[in-house]
């Protein structure tokens, strides 16, 4: 698994919480799972650009 999000930055985004030992990781397979539903939506565009529309 490729490592997309950084802890620091999610503790930064939710001020005033703490953070569980396991959101990174489950933040970071949510991504992915975004990003490929992306590319499959653009591929199927006949595109091999990633566009923000994509997701």
């Amino acid at each position: 698994m490729v490592k997309l999000v950084v802890v620091s930055s999610i503790k930064k985004a939710a001020k005033n919480i703490n953070i569980a030992s396991d959101v990174a990781e489950a933040l970071n397979k949510k991504i992915e799972q975004i990003i490929k539903e992306a590319v499959a939506r653009a591929r199927a565009n006949s595109r091999k650009t990633l566009q923000g529309r994509d997701i």
